[in-house]
């Protein structure tokens, strides 16, 4: 049986808490209402303002890892190439034709007053939310873009200019090029933002041929530094969202979590961290929309199995399990073991143990087998990690002495 996957975000319903994040996946209005067809639960369109990019060619690049062509994604895009008023009739016709759905409007503005004027026209065409666009690492003007999410003042300042042109609920989309991002999420909520969004892509360089020595995209012979999102960038998305979410003052504060997600299993991990709302692009690129049909039938399935009734339920759910470093247990090692019929005698283990571990693994060269040192195992756990067949588990639990 199908669950329920409504959840509340920022005051509004939402069918399920899966959303298009503010890209070249949601640029016009065709492919957004083919998209909201599919089964998103809503999207965040991609970002307008009285700027009118004029982008280059080629502007994508890719780092392949398994055989996963986007693994690493790094593009040079800015924010929208159309014009502003053919974007908000855009926007305007989305609501219009799926009231059901929730349709949020990504602005960025160069100055207070065109913050404030790009709020108001956002909530005359009849959006649901407003996403400031504080992180864009790519953009030709530093007065826009992540140079401006780094700074927690010019933040608070924007945000406020905002709310002064609306009453609909604002989301700040935090930059990840920064040390610490709580304190600009807070200055967000002073401004006035009602939520966070993050996180926008990583600042990246992602290859350089080694023959002609152009760095890729490569646009007549030059590139430039730009945003690296994918598969590769969850782990780094994760440790912003609980960050965000562990932060005492912004305690409640609604969470908008994006960055690598690809699958159900990566959407839970963002709402088990803190997220009560996701924001999908890479994915879509490579798979197409069609990727929500996974999203909700593995999600629905997850519930059904763990008899969950509601996605809120699960809403930061796993924050109790991270604490300080110097809170983690350590008087004890917790061993390997080593399942022989899986083993198919590659060495990595003892060859990983020797050349990067604690040269706790012998390895008998008749039987093709490894043989644990126990004495200097420090229980690091590299071995399992190398291991191409899973033959290494974690074994029985030794106190230090």
């Amino acid at each position: 049986m199908k669950r329920d996957l409504s959840i509340g975000f920022c005051g509004l319903n939402c069918e399920n808490p899966f959303f298009l994040s503010s890209s070249c996946v949601s640029g016009g209005y065709d492919m957004c209402a083919r998209a909201l067809d599919m089964g998103w639960g809503g999207l965040v369109y991609k970002t307008i303002g009285f700027f009118t990019a004029d982008e280059v060619s080629p502007r994508f690049d890719a780092v392949a890892s398994g055989g996963v062509p986007f693994y690493g994604f790094r593009n040079l895009e800015q924010i929208s190439e159309h014009p502003l008023e053919e974007n908000l009739k855009a926007l305007q016709s989305l609501k219009r034709d799926f009231p059901e759905k929730i349709v949020v409007s990504s602005i960025m503005g160069e100055t207070d007053e065109q913050w404030t004027k790009l709020a108001e026209m956002s909530e005359q065409a009849g959006v649901d939310i407003i996403e400031c666009n504080f992180s864009c690492p790519q953009m030709t003007k530093n007065s826009m873009g992540s140079d401006v999410g780094q700074s927690a003042e010019l933040v608070k300042e924007y945000c406020t200019a905002v709310r002064k042109g609306t009453k609909l609920p604002i989301l700040a989309k935090m930059t990840p090029n920064i040390g610490n991002m709580e304190d600009v999420a807070l200055a967000a909520i002073r401004g006035g933002s009602d939520g966070i969004a993050a996180i926008n892509t990583i600042k990246s360089i992602t290859r350089v041929d080694d023959s002609s020595l152009f760095v890729y995209p490569n646009v007549d012979g030059k590139s430039a530094v730009s945003g690296y999102s994918g598969k590769a960038v969850k782990p780094i998305a994760l440790r912003f969202i609980h960050d965000l979410a562990k932060f005492p003052e912004l305690k409640g504060v609604p969470i908008s979590g994006m960055g690598g997600i690809e699958t159900w299993k990566d959407a839970l991990e963002f709402i088990l961290l803190g997220a009560s709302n996701i924001q999908v692009t890479t994915s879509v690129m490579e798979y197409g929309y069609r990727i929500i049909e996974d999203m909700i039938s593995g999600f629905s399935e997850y519930m059904e199995q763990n008899d969950v009734t509601s996605v809120a339920d699960l809403v930061g759910k796993a924050l109790p399990g991270m604490v300080p470093s110097n809170e983690l247990a350590r008087d004890y090692r917790v061993m390997p073991s080593f399942n022989k019929e899986d083993c198919v005698g590659c060495g990595r283990c003892y060859i990983s143990c020797r050349d990067g571990g604690h040269q706790a693994i012998e390895w008998n060269k008749i039987k093709r087998e490894p043989q644990l040192f126990e004495r200097n195992c420090v229980g690091c756990h590299l071995c399992t990690l190398v291991c191409p067949t899973q033959a290494i588990s974690q074994g029985r639990r030794v106190p230090k002495s």
